[in-house]
């Protein structure tokens, strides 16, 4: 019988598990030479008499522009160089560079999870995860402590040393209002005072809570009941318009009516009432595949800029815009 190992109610056998270790680095060990390979041989930039041939790839050119550097394709480089060889107008950026060779082998680490769950995907997640929440925290603190709390209570100082685009020019004491219930919410980290912390915080979810439901009833209840009163017949500049118009109108009020009718319990769903509920069911089931198709789209775009992002920014392999 054989034997299994790995996480509790797993079932990998240690022999697949070993080979597929040894395939991904194989593969792994492939691609790296590919790598290597490609380096050595050199991707050939610009055109003509200007070419020049640049072993590597993912590299970022830069061309001085007054007090700072502008991002330039590296045919310009090229360009540059069969003019100059030792001008420094156009150089290479070594930050931008570093940054795209991060970026790219950060994506390739998110992508190893379609192997498995493994130390290099984990790095990746808890890296995204970290600068998120650092960026979050960053912007929390400079666009509402420093701006709205320290920029209202004193202006002059904060627009000296902190925030020197603070328009602000007199003080408003109302901030301490938030300036209090933010300490208030500290208290949460004491066991014995987290019940003053419950005040701010009920505050708060208050606030915000009557805040979204006027906005949630104006963007979809309202919006959505006034498309019931629009005039079932619609005129347009051309008899196509106006069929699709007017059919738009009839199919918006059939649907509102039948999604109704499916969702009303209080009679059996038969005869008028169970014919509505059916047609009731088609524009639900047209509904959420729609979502869906448009959620998978969505996150195929997102992976086809990430692939274009690989082949064209990092190897070179494709040139759409014409950058190198």
């Amino acid at each position: 019988m054989s034997q299994f190992q790995g996480t509790p109610g797993s079932s990998v056998d240690p022999a697949v598990a070993r080979r597929a270790n040894r395939l991904m680095i194989a593969v792994l060990a492939v691609v790296a030479a590919l790598l290597v390979v490609r380096a050595w041989v050199g991707t050939e930039v610009g055109s003509g008499a200007d070419a020049q041939v640049v072993h590597g790839y993912g590299m970022v050119f830069v061309e001085a522009k007054g007090a700072g550097h502008v991002q330039v394709p590296a045919a310009d480089w090229a360009q540059a160089v069969a003019a100059d060889p030792e001008q420094q107008r156009v150089t290479v950026s070594w930050p931008r560079t570093v940054g795209v060779w991060a970026a790219a082998l950060m994506t390739l680490a998110v992508l190893s999870f379609l192997w498995r769950d493994n130390p290099v995907y984990k790095l990746a997640e808890s890296v995204v995860v970290g600068v998120s929440a650092g960026y979050v925290m960053s912007t929390a603190v400079w666009s509402s402590l420093v701006d709205q709390v320290f920029g209202k209570l004193a202006p002059g100082f904060t627009k000296a040393y902190l925030s020197p685009g603070l328009t602000t020019v007199e003080a408003d004491w109302w901030a301490l209002v938030p300036l209090g219930l933010g300490m208030l919410l500290l208290c949460r980290l004491s066991a014995r005072l987290s019940w003053v912390g419950m005040f701010p915080l009920a505050f708060v979810v208050g606030v915000f809570s009557g805040w979204r439901f006027v906005q949630y009833v104006e963007s979809d209840l309202l919006a959505q009941v006034a498309t019931m009163f629009d005039p079932l017949y619609v005129p347009g500049p051309t008899v196509a318009a106006t069929v699709g118009g007017t059919l738009c109108a009839v199919l918006v009020l059939v649907g509102v009516l039948t999604v109704l009718a499916y969702f009303f319990f209080s009679l059996e769903h038969k005869g008028p009432v169970g014919g509505a509920a059916r047609v009731g069911v088609w524009y639900l089931m047209i509904t959420f595949g729609a979502s869906f198709g448009f959620t998978v789209m969505g996150r195929i775009a997102l992976l086809a800029a990430r692939c274009e992002f690989l082949f064209d920014d990092w190897l070179w392999l494709i040139d759409p815009a014409g950058k190198h």
